[in-house]
């Protein structure tokens, strides 16, 4: 495997009189780290070992038409509902098994247009998005890529205040046990949904009004037409998506440290690495737009899903190493029940990223207009 440095970020901690990093005691249960994030350093140095990487970026045309066909089978599904008892086994399972894994690949077609990987053209990715919401149930698209909290999620992996894909303090203080965990596991949809608006809030655009009222107008004319079972099978599809579902497991197997660690990892002073980004390469990826080749999506996010396994391919002295999971269910049963794992174990830094700023089509997405203005 080809060996990276990590770059130390550009703001370096407190200094103690002996030009050591200064501990918080407030931090010493998570990870933390005074090293640049990983992947733009891999990233570099796979486009150095391999250039014909960035031939692989740009958008994927087949996206559409995968989009148009869940939707179309969700639909279909609400509809065929529509008259069974909500509490009824035919209704409930139908729910779990097909309407939370269709819905949890719409949260991930979502994910992917975000990065403009489905149209050559923004705006038609904004548009899609909003479609590939509608049997989601509540307005969500906007919210996850126009914050831009999933965009800043990339440029600002583990910086504290900064991405909201980190749980808080207060969250892995009162989920530190295993039954703790279990609800932070049967509830990690709503944690995922409400937390980014409690750490930083940002304007309402344009189209986040669009995506509420397109969501809207299709939640009334289900209800009128079809009932309101066959909305609450959808909304119900997408809360199972994010629960104690096979699929929902990549939610904590993306960043969660679950390689087992020496006593000295979470003292910062020894600037020791520690893997915070996981892939996975089993089966579920098929439902999952390839959301499990995590370390090959956030070194080139403008890299859409039918090409990530290329990718793995052709870095794969870069990749064959690096820690991986083999089973998501797995994940959410260890997550749970071992008491080395926990929220807690998430890499966290306090410098080193920004909420939106300057970044080429490589680093960012397809498509990106070449600046973004800050918002802060």
């Amino acid at each position: 495997m080809s060996s990276i440095a990590t770059a130390t970020v550009e703001a370096p901690p407190n200094l103690d009189p002996s030009g050591k990093p200064q501990i918080n005691p407030q931090h010493d249960h998570f990870f933390w780290s005074y090293t640049e994030e990983p992947h733009r350093t891999r990233r570099q140095a796979i486009i150095a070992a391999h250039p014909s990487v960035t031939k692989l970026c740009g958008p994927e045309p087949l996206t559409k038409y995968c989009v148009l066909g869940v939707v179309t089978l969700q639909l279909a599904c609400a509809l065929l509902l529509r008259a069974t008892p909500v509490l009824s086994l035919r209704y409930i399972l139908t729910a779990y098994i097909i309407g939370a894994t269709a819905n949890q690949n719409l949260f991930l077609a979502i994910h992917e247009i975000s990065h403009n990987l489905a149209f050559r053209a923004p705006l038609a990715n904004r548009f899609l998005a909003v479609f590939a919401n509608l049997p989601i149930g509540i307005p969500y698209s906007a919210a996850f890529r126009q914050q831009p909290y999933h965009l800043t999620h990339h440029k600002s992996l583990g910086v504290d205040g900064v991405d909201t894909d980190l749980p808080t303090a207060l969250e892995a203080i009162f989920l530190d046990s295993v039954l703790g965990k279990a609800f932070f596991c049967t509830f990690q949809i709503l944690f995922y949904a409400l937390r980014p608006m409690m750490i930083y809030k940002l304007p309402l655009t344009r189209i986040h009004f669009f995506n509420i009222v397109a969501q809207i107008t299709f939640d009334s004319i289900l209800i009128h037409y079809a009932g309101p079972k066959a909305l609450a099978y959808l909304i119900l599809s997408s809360f199972l998506a994010g629960s104690l579902h096979p699929c929902a497991g990549h939610f904590i197997a993306e960043h969660y440290v679950f390689d087992p660690q020496t006593r000295f990892a979470k003292d910062p002073t020894n600037f020791v690495p520690i893997p915070e980004t996981y892939s996975y390469y089993g089966p579920l990826n098929i439902f999952t737009y390839n959301v499990g080749l995590h370390n090959e999506h956030h070194d080139f996010p403008a890299v859409p899903w039918t090409r990530l396994p290329v990718l793995h391919e052709i870095a794969k002295d870069f990749y064959a190493d690096l820690p991986c999971h083999s089973s998501w269910s797995w994940v959410i049963w260890q997550f749970i029940w071992d008491h080395k794992v926990g929220l807690w174990c998430r890499v966290k830094r306090k410098d080193g990223g920004r909420k939106v700023g300057v970044w080429n089509e490589v680093e960012l997405g397809s498509n990106e207009e070449k600046r973004t203005p800050d918002v802060m």
